[in-house]
């Protein structure tokens, strides 16, 4: 049996530490800032993630790009160069057509090496949340199961990363089409911060709107607790955009309770906080939809 590596891109927002142990290989992303364009990698070797979310703050407008095939097909062509099978577990199809490029790539490559395993599935989530599934991934990779057991795992728990978060600045959305002009006015005026998560098509969706802070961390928890499946045995994360003290506070609140086996803390990368701006906050777990 081949050795293969979990692979993913870099919207799934995870540090860098937990990427190196788990041996997870992550795609970089392009972006520009007022027209300068840069190469996000998880290493942040181009720009760090601090002086991203300053250069919005000091009013610098972002854009994002997609994966291209040409960078898909060299990033693939090294590991199955290497010996390597591939298991690309991808930025949500309802919010990109990362996934779509992948696949097509995927195939010619499969012509091209029929004696390798090159599998792509749409992880329907976003930022921490696809973070939280290709960790998972990786630790059942830990437990011994093959390429094709863990595909299949993968596509059969997508959709069990609960992703909560909450933007300080609703004007970020608002670029990005999820909220209207007038409530971004409203919303910030009378610091409304709106609840978004993911669908089961992987399309972010706003659920709720909170006012204040610690309603914000009160009702990430309550989610934790109400939603989350077997979570004294969960590592969850925390992500937040240029938000540090907010997420240290919400570890704490959990902590105190001795929910979870460990929490994580991640920055949200350039790439995702382009539409979300600095004062993201994020908590992600495995669990279910109380409908």
């Amino acid at each position: 049996m081949s050795d293969y590596v979990i692979v993913s891109d870099a919207t799934l927002d995870l540090p860098m530490s937990v990427i190196n142990k788990y041996g997870i290989r992550v795609i970089p992303m392009g972006l520009d800032i007022d027209e300068v364009s840069y190469t996000h990698y998880p290493d942040e070797r181009e720009i760090t993630i601090e002086e991203f979310y300053q250069q919005l703050k000091n009013g610098a407008v972002a854009h994002t790009s997609q994966i291209t095939p040409i960078a898909f097909t060299e990033y693939f062509t090294d590991l199955l160069e290497q010996g390597l099978d591939i298991l690309y577990i991808a930025f949500s199809s309802g919010l990109s057509g990362t996934y779509n490029t992948a696949r097509l790539v995927i195939q010619d490559l499969e012509e091209e090496y029929p004696d390798r395993k090159i599998y792509c599935v749409d992880s329907l989530c976003a930022s921490v949340g696809e973070g939280l599934l290709v960790l998972n991934a990786a630790l059942q990779k830990q437990k011994g199961l093959g390429i094709d057991e863990l595909r299949d795992w993968v596509e059969q728990n997508r959709l069990m990363p609960r992703h909560w978060f909450t933007v300080k600045d609703l004007f970020y959305l608002k670029r990005g089409g999820r909220v209207t002009s007038f409530e971004a006015v409203v919303g910030s005026a009378l610091r409304i911060r709106p609840v978004l998560s993911t669908d089961d098509e992987g399309k972010l969706v706003v659920v709720s709107k909170i006012r204040g802070s610690r309603a914000e961390l009160d009702f990430m928890v309550n989610k934790l607790i109400n939603e989350g499946i077997d979570i004294a045995d969960q590592i969850v994360i925390i992500g937040h955009g240029d938000n540090l003290a907010q997420a240290k506070e919400l570890e704490g609140i959990i902590r105190s309770k001795n929910l979870v086996k460990d929490i994580v803390i991640a920055q949200i990368g350039p790439v995702i906080g382009t539409h979300t701006g600095p004062g993201m906050l994020a908590l992600t777990f495995m669990g279910k939809k109380n409908d």
